[in-house]
């Protein structure tokens, strides 16, 4: 049954005034049969609203909406039961063109027949909706998870807390004494980690289990099994989101030997130093002779492509706290600090100053280049490029190495590799195949066993190591995601942080696990496409098995049967639609996005014949950064050329080749895609969208040559959300590129 559609113009914002609605409203009834056409001068005032709404009281089930663009006012244009189509005359036409202008004019009546045409076809989606467990699994019993624990459970929520160590508290449970986080920032304050390891043992919503491991994690958020291993006995439980906070572990110092670790017992670490802060007494490893002359080296192996390229940012006020304390145990003790730089943000900055003010304590900036061992047991520290300008030494009793922190995580695509290629041995494979595995297993064996998560996910059984090692998403806006839905880093395995704030980090990374099984229950998606109620639909009878959908896939929805066809884990997706453009078969679907939506879409845009010689140009945009600085040139009245019309897509990822095919064939003359910046710095809201186009570039090109066909009528560029005012020239160029080619030869066949 057809659904009805009706179509409403908005004349608000210029656009009446700008375009002819007669000339609209014939296109909507003569070309597509609508019955029902109406105009206002104010869509999106009450009687505007209000008008619509007892349309669809009345029937209509699919009401296109003609106004400002569907970044705007979606509460007032959102009715209960039906699905609104937006069509964007006001960002897209009036705003960016030129007025009462016949191209302005086909303009505006190509996006209302796109608009009319994806009514038709798109569906409202009926959200995934199973059974939801609401508990909340926090791997580790450090500062982080200790806080999101305690969190999540005040919010009522039931909690899990895994800890492999046989007791919680983590780190700070070892430190006798931890930075200033207080006013006035100058005095250090007794650790509270045994207050918080009692709060939590007293919880009733939070169950701990402390000797434990993970053995293995299947299922989807709101449905996550948990098979748990103490003491040799097995345990399973299930939970709807996870937390994890592993922690960090300190940067391997034998690798610093020219610092002189290993070659004398009295160059130590300074998580060796804390635990000697705590007994009480500091002295010498080689002898037990008090140290009295310490020498601190910062950024040990820390800021240093040899080694940790990144600051691990708390280093310098962890030296400043220890310095403070060998003064306060021994006030002969000196302290010679030799850093890079010193880095105490904010208020630290008092905690600097106070250390500074001690006459005990001395800071120089400096390069260290060696440590040498004099005599029996005596050091001698050697450094240039200090603020004398010239090279010094230091004597010293003890030195301490400022280790950076590294992440307690597992590069999960690295350990997937790994198993593979252990079964590919296994096997008894031959030939050059077996020798690839064995080389993987040399490569990799490292990781055997340490897997933390154990997901039963076919891209790899832990979060993806990115940056540094780190799991974390590296957005500045969508901190604690990972690439994998539902479960979120937190603490210093997600980076570098002091107690403070990762108490802070455990909080937020709650509220996310919160936020994710209450989106599970209803069914919604999570970041990006918060509230989205679709979800992919595979038709697998078509399916071959080609794996391209699992394996790029950049969040590990789908996993594989025994025969390689794909497996839905519906609620793991972020309905980015990456798999649907990967798929050759076009067997991938959403209800309101599809092959067959977009692909109407492009051929219901009038094309004119080779005699009229006006180009026609298709534009697909990232919906993330590309559309919505389209809005923002609009915003700002860029004029940019007519030829073009644009499709917002959901990721870059997602378009599949058919509608460049599709496009070329009916006509147009050129394509534009564009999508978000990829890179060590990407900023694509579903990581490898720009990238996986690239990639697929090659099979454009290819179909280019099978239509023989210049390779630049299609232009693939990248650009961030703030480059709207480089949108229109990237526009404009391409549309006098595509003048300068001609038109397509297939126009008009």
């Amino acid at each position: 049954m057809e659904k009805t559609v009706a179509v409403y113009l908005c004349r608000g914002c210029g656009i009446g005034a700008s375009l002819d609605l007669e000339a609209l409203r014939t296109v909507a009834t003569d070309e597509f049969g609508v019955a029902q056409c109406r105009d206002h001068p104010c869509l999106c005032g009450a009687e505007g609203r209000e008008l619509i709404r007892q349309d669809v009281l009345a029937g209509v089930q699919a009401p296109v909406v003609a106004a400002c663009s569907p970044r705007f006012m979606t509460e007032i244009f959102t009715f209960d039961g039906c699905r609104t189509e937006r069509v964007s005359l006001r960002e897209q036409v009036v705003w960016t063109h030129t007025p009462n202008d016949e191209d302005t004019q086909m303009l505006a009546e190509d996006y209302l027949r796109m608009g009319i045409v994806r009514a038709q076809k798109a569906e409202l989606p009926e959200p995934f909706q199973e059974a939801i467990d609401k508990t909340i699994l926090v791997v580790g019993g450090g500062v982080s998870g200790m806080t999101a624990a305690l969190d999540a459970a005040r919010a009522g929520y039931q909690i899990v807390l895994v800890e492999k160590e046989p007791q919680l508290g983590g780190w700070m449970a070892k430190f006798s004494r931890q930075i200033p986080h207080r006013p006035p920032y100058r005095d250090l304050e007794a650790s509270d980690a045994a207050a918080q390891v009692a709060e939590v043992q007293g919880h009733d919503r939070i169950t701990v289990h402390t000797g434990t491991v993970i053995e293995r994690i299947t299922g989807q958020p709101g449905q996550f099994d948990v098979t748990l291993r103490t003491n040799g006995t097995s345990s399973a439980c299930r939970v709807g989101s996870i937390v994890q906070a592993t922690g960090w572990k300190p940067y391997d110092a034998t690798r610093l030997g020219h610092l002189g670790y290993g070659h004398s017992p009295n160059v130590i670490t300074n998580v060796q130093m804390e635990a000697m802060l705590a007994s009480g007494k500091i002295t010498r490893p080689a002898d037990g002779k008090p140290a009295r002359r310490i020498a601190f080296i910062q950024c040990a192996g820390s800021r240093d492509q040899n080694h940790l390229p990144y600051c691990s940012a708390v280093c310098c006020r962890v030296t400043i706290k220890q310095a403070l304390l060998a003064r306060e145990l021994d006030p002969e003790t000196e302290a010679y600090v030799l850093y890079k730089d010193i880095r105490t943000p904010a208020q630290y900055e008092d905690f600097y100053r106070k250390a500074q003010e001690d006459p005990g304590i001395f800071f120089t900036k400096a390069e260290v280049v060696g440590v040498d061992v004099v005599g029996d047991h005596d050091l001698r520290v050697s450094a240039e490029n200090t603020l004398l300008g010239k090279q010094i030494q230091v004597e010293a009793d003890l030195v301490v190495l400022a280790t950076g922190m590294v992440p307690v995580s597992t590069d999960g695509e690295a350990l997937r590799r790994y198993n593979d290629a252990c079964a590919v041995v296994a096997k008894g494979e031959a030939g050059a195949q077996l020798e690839t595995a064995q080389a993987t297993v040399a490569e990799l064996q490292h990781l055997d066993g340490t897997a933390i998560l154990n997901l039963d996910y076919r891209q790899g059984p832990d979060l993806p190591a990115l940056r540094h090692e780190f799991p974390d998403s590296h957005f500045i806006c969508f901190p604690y995601e990972t690439r994998r839905t539902g479960i979120y880093a937190a603490g210093c395995v997600r980076g570098p942080l002091d107690a403070q704030l990762a108490r802070e980090d455990g909080a937020g990374a709650a509220l996310k696990a919160i936020q994710a099984v209450e989106l599970a229950e209803r069914g919604s998606a999570v970041h990006p496409r918060w509230g989205d109620m679709s979800y992919p639909d595979f038709f697998l009878q078509r399916c071959t098995q080609c794996k391209r959908c699992t394996e790029e896939c950049p969040f590990g929805t789908l996993n594989e049967d025994a025969k390689g066809t794909p497996q839905l884990n519906s609620i793991r997706c972020r309905r980015c639609g990456i798999c649907l453009g990967a798929c050759p078969e076009r067997i991938i679907s959403f209800k309101d996005y599809s092959v067959d939506i977009i692909s109407s879409m492009i051929k219901a845009v009038h094309i004119p014949d080779e005699f009229e010689e006006k180009p026609r140009l298709l534009g697909l945009l990232c919906e993330n950064d590309a559309y919505p600085s389209l809005d923002t040139a609009a915003l700002r009245r860029h004029q940019y050329s007519a030829d073009i019309r644009f499709i917002p897509v959901r990721c870059l990822g997602s378009v599949n080749i058919v509608w460049i095919a599709d496009a070329l064939s009916r006509g147009y003359d050129g394509i534009l895609l564009i999508g978000c910046k990829s890179g060590d710095d990407y900023q694509c809201h579903f990581i490898r969208g720009s990238e996986l186009m690239q990639t697929r570039s090659s099979n454009i090109r290819e179909k280019l040559k099978q239509l023989a066909l210049e390779e630049e009528r299609v232009r693939l560029e990248q650009l961030s959300i703030a480059d709207f005012d480089r949108l229109p020239e990237i526009i404009n160029e391409f549309a006098e590129q595509i003048t300068e080619i001609g038109l397509n030869p297939f126009k008009g066949s």
